[in-house]
């Protein structure tokens, strides 16, 4: 054996163990109610995905786009500073996204946790699931779905705001002449999305 092949050895044997004590970590942790967030990341077609959620489920989706440890920094601000990389507690999303990407899922069947949104864009960002697998609606049609037709800025705002994309469909959202608008995750992102939805839905 080489030094480096030892070294190498070495470098495996301390990432177990450390991976050992982080997953202890963050069992004890949610053992005492003291894990407020925990995050994982998973690979996706539209690039690597952060995953967050609190006790009361799924609280965030973001795109390596918007900055992983800046989302993170922001929800320890402004939630709470226990956050910890907690895999366990992702699964089920992880899972559910990995099923969505291979086309064997058309809705998510998860705990989601909007306490984060406003009491409008919470009731908009609600809405979103029920537009169909493989459909599109425009804005307009959105604000008189959410029965404030007048509001269309507004509904625009809450899917701009929307905190778990892909989960919560604002994808399906366009504009009134049929092109993509904005996406938090960027055009391609949301092209890719709504291509999927459509090869499969077919």
């Amino acid at each position: 054996m080489t030094i480096t092949d030892r070294l190498d050895a070495l470098r495996a044997v301390d990432d177990a163990t450390l991976q050992r004590l982080r997953d202890g970590l963050a069992r004890r942790a949610a053992e005492s109610h003291l894990l407020d967030l925990a995050y994982r990341t998973v690979d996706s077609p539209v690039g690597p995905l952060l995953l967050v959620a609190s006790e009361r489920g799924l609280t965030r989706v973001a795109f390596a786009s918007q900055d992983h440890e800046q989302v993170l920094g922001q929800l320890a601000a402004t939630v709470s500073p226990r956050v910890l990389e907690a895999p366990e507690r992702l699964e089920p999303a992880a899972r559910e996204l990995g099923e969505y990407f291979a086309g064997r899922r058309r809705m998510f069947d998860l705990p989601l946790d909007l306490t984060t949104s406003g009491e409008f864009r919470r009731a908009v960002q609600l809405l979103l699931p029920t537009i169909g697998y493989g459909r599109t609606v425009s804005y307009t049609e959105l604000a008189t779905l959410a029965g404030r037709p007048a509001a269309v800025r507004a509904v625009g705002t809450a899917c701009a705001t929307n905190p778990l994309p892909v989960v919560v469909p604002c994808h399906r959202v366009l504009r009134g002449d049929g092109s993509l608008g904005g996406y938090l995750g960027g055009l391609e992102a949301k092209r890719t999305l709504l291509e999927l939805e459509m090869r499969v839905a077919a």
